[in-house]
């Protein structure tokens, strides 16, 4: 490298170049903090998901509950089914009524969801168009 110490009775030339270091030293500076945030900010599949809306519901007389217990037993209103084909058996019968029931689910907390998802499998095999889950309303405060 060669340096220019003056002296010399030279006229000071200008120098019309540009020093591009600083400017690739920020640009690459950027470019690891896009790299580095870019995928958190984009690694979930975009969903446009539903706003909470939590209306309580007026219960009527001729909707039915079925209850799964954290064992896997379905009860319909308060009585005891055998098994799975007696649920789809009984929803079936209602499913044709005009207007057709709804089905409100209560599952139990500590249950598996394989106990409630074979109910809401039931309720899609007997055709019924209305299904609800019931839950508990969060503490205040």
């Amino acid at each position: 490298m060669a340096m220019n110490v003056g002296g010399g009775g030279e006229e000071d030339e200008v120098v019309s170049a540009i020093n591009t270091t600083p400017l690739v030293d920020v640009m690459l500076v950027l470019l690891i903090i896009f790299l580095i945030t870019i995928p958190v900010v984009t690694h979930t599949v975009p969903l446009d998901l539903p706003k909470e809306k939590n209306q309580p519901r007026q219960t009527k007389p001729e909707d039915i509950l079925i209850s799964v217990s954290k064992d896997g037993d379905v009860y319909w209103d308060q009585k005891l089914l055998k098994d799975n084909e007696e649920l789809v058996g009984r929803l079936k019968k209602v499913a044709v009524q005009v207007p057709q029931p709804e089905v409100h689910i209560r599952g139990d907390q500590a249950g598996r969801y394989e106990f409630v998802g074979r109910v809401v499998f039931a309720c899609q095999r007997a055709g019924i168009q209305k299904v609800g889950f019931i839950t508990e309303p969060p503490p205040k405060g």
